[in-house]
């Protein structure tokens, strides 16, 4: 209750706060998009379900992560060297991570572009149960939470702070994720543009992976510039139907 108490009256605690929270919000961006699209692979009347379970055990693992943060930090240490690239714990799971992301954005873009394809195909998206859908998105959220927390050490050593953080920014992500899924499966252009995101993201976590640092800058401006042309075309197809 003294650390609270402390914390509560120091300004920069509250400085570091918002700041965690912000940066919290805007990494979750990516996860966001991924759990809408899984998501809405689950039956309707089971996909507000899966979607708020999956978060708060994604909450629940980003609390664990957290507790365990001083071993998360050690995560970019050397771990060997294949072909004169060292490469770390980090290293490995933002490669996996990224060609798990890869496979299933590039699975389900060719789900929506062959709608010939046979129904005993590997690419025939079939419903996914919501244990399934649970396993995927905490999996995912995992990859994504390795850089936050990394940075968030680096920010501050107040173990509060971090965890107000982590829980403020994934309740936001709990109410955004229902109008957000609803708005991707009603638009199909803006779920193959969500899908294109999600290819984007994981070539980025690969590179990553590889040592080749791209900045997250450069991504969230690429995503938020086809947003904007993707919402000016959709603007120009709803006038259109309203003057045939």
């Amino acid at each position: 209750m003294d650390t609270l108490a402390r914390l509560a009256a120091d300004p920069s605690a509250w400085a570091a706060l918002a700041t965690l929270i912000a940066m919290e919000v805007v990494l979750g961006v990516d996860n966001l998009v991924f759990v809408a699209i899984l998501a809405n692979r689950v039956d309707a009347n089971r996909r507000a379900l899966a979607r708020t379970l999956g978060l708060a055990l994604a909450l629940i693992f980003r609390l664990v992560l957290l507790a365990c943060a001083a071993a998360i930090v050690r995560l970019t240490e050397p771990l060997g060297t294949v072909y004169g690239h060292t490469f770390s714990a980090r290293d490995v799971v933002l490669l996996a991570g990224g060609l798990f992301l890869v496979w299933k954005a590039t699975a389900e873009i060719h789900d929506r572009v062959d709608p010939g394809r046979d129904e005993g195909s590997e690419f025939a998206g079939p419903r996914l149960a919501v244990a399934s859908a649970l396993m995927q998105i905490v999996l995912i959220d995992i990859v994504f939470s390795i850089d936050s927390i990394v940075t968030a050490v680096g920010m501050t050593s107040e173990f509060p702070i971090m965890v107000a953080a982590v829980v403020v920014a994934v309740l936001l992500m709990m109410v955004a994720s229902g109008p957000l899924g609803d708005f991707v499966h009603r638009n199909p252009t803006v779920l193959m543009l969500a899908l294109s995101f999600l290819l984007m993201i994981g070539t980025t976590l690969i590179a990553d992976g590889f040592g080749f640092h791209i900045e997250r800058g450069y991504i969230y401006a690429a995503m938020a510039f086809s947003s904007l042309v993707e919402a000016l075309n959709t603007l120009a197809r709803r006038n259109a139907r309203k003057t045939t």
